[in-house]
């Protein structure tokens, strides 16, 4: 339900820095962390949630100062807390479905990273949900595509784009990985960039 105008961009150097941040800026503290740590260890995951909560901070700035846009620009604030409730229950039934029909068909069960997040302390375990769920929304889904739009491209190529690289992103999970997160982008993107934004045009 995505019925706001594409914001209009005052600075574009700086909306190009904040999609870079964006869009690969989750894969780049992956990479640099696990340089230096053993994959899903608990250093790695401590460094690794640390990091992507400072590119948060860092996109959350450029945003505010250094395209001088509120934070409704990236869809902050557009709907009361029950309709956002009600969404997210909608959005994570229908992922869940999604998800377990590849697992079905694949008998996808996690690999080395499933195990190796099982050994991680729960309260951990759990910053990490929480931390992919509200920040690779926001990346991929809040700025990448409002911002791809606002620059010209059309809402197909302004959610696919992130799309792929959000899936491909998921490479370390092996192939049953990626399509599980793709089919769960997909249906975020379909309904983003799809019929429910048909009140835009």
């Amino acid at each position: 339900m995505n019925d706001r105008p594409n914001p209009t961009i005052r600075n574009r150097r700086a909306t190009w820095v904040g999609l870079f941040v964006a869009l690969f800026g989750i894969l780049i503290v992956r990479a640099a962390v696990y340089a230096f740590y053993p994959p899903y260890s608990f250093p790695a995951a401590i460094w690794r949630e640390s990091l992507n909560w400072l590119c948060t901070i860092a996109l959350l700035l450029i945003i505010r100062f250094g395209e001088r846009l509120p934070f409704r620009s990236v869809g902050f604030g557009q709907a009361t807390l029950l309709q956002s409730l009600g969404w997210g229950v909608v959005l994570t039934v229908i992922c869940m479905l999604l998800g377990a029909i590849v697992i079905a068909l694949t008998h996808y069960t996690g690999g080395s990273s499933g195990a190796a997040l099982a050994k991680l302390p729960v309260w951990l375990v759990t910053l990490i949900v929480v931390r992919a769920g509200v920040l690779e929304e926001l990346f991929y889904r809040g700025y990448a595509i409002e911002r791809l739009q606002a620059l010209g491209l059309n809402r197909y190529w302004a959610g696919t784009i992130p799309l792929v690289i959000f899936s491909v992103g998921h490479w370390t999970g092996g192939w049953a990985n990626m399509v599980i997160r793709s089919c769960s982008a997909q249906h975020s993107r379909s309904f983003i960039c799809g019929d429910a934004t048909s009140s835009q045009t």
